[in-house]
């Protein structure tokens, strides 16, 4: 009897889905990337969209960030379709105050890019700028439980590789990726 073949995911069908999910779910790149304009165009007034957008899908390329987002939607997803039992199905559908598992599955993603993404995090967390606005929106019958706060720390985590990325080109006088 032959081995059976180990298990291999091919990463490509990862990131796909990734960005597939996302944008059924009515979140795009560019609309993540305003918010990373929203957070650093204070520190840099020059800067474009196209430059947030860039560090947003570099974020995005991150494994840990994929399972991050393609756990959270699932979730959201579920918990639409009623199929969660109780009482988390109710916890997730209201996005109850006292369950913070989304925030910290958010948090998973935060920490890979350091401290700056925390505050990141914190602030446009509570201000719910652009498509956070959107996503957290109970009254158009989707759940957005987790996705909002992922959302959150994507665009979080995209603005402190850049802010990172840019101390060092100042710093180097290297050009940023």
């Amino acid at each position: 009897m032959p081995e059976p073949k180990p298990y291999v995911l091919n990463s490509k069908e990862v990131q796909r889905a990734t960005l597939e999910w996302l944008e059924k779910r009515g979140v795009t790149t560019k609309a993540i990337a305003e918010l990373v304009h929203y957070l650093q165009s204070p520190y840099y007034p020059d800067l474009t969209l196209e430059e947030c957008e860039h560090h947003v899908v570099a974020v995005l390329s991150k494994r840990e960030v994929q399972n991050a987002v393609l756990t959270g939607i699932q979730l959201d997803m579920l918990a639409e379709e009623g199929k969660l039992l109780p009482p988390l199905q109710d916890m997730v559908r209201h996005d109850e105050a006292l369950y913070g598992i989304d925030e910290v599955l958010a948090l998973s993603i935060v920490n890979v890019y350091g401290s700056i993404g925390f505050t990141n995090f914190g602030y446009i967390d509570k201000q719910k700028p652009g498509i956070l606005n959107k996503l957290n929106d109970k009254t158009d019958g989707e759940i957005h439980t987790f996705l909002d706060d992922i959302v959150g720390a994507i665009a979080s985590s995209a603005a402190s590789r850049m802010a990172h990325r840019k101390q060092e080109e100042k710093e180097n006088g290297l050009p940023s990726d």
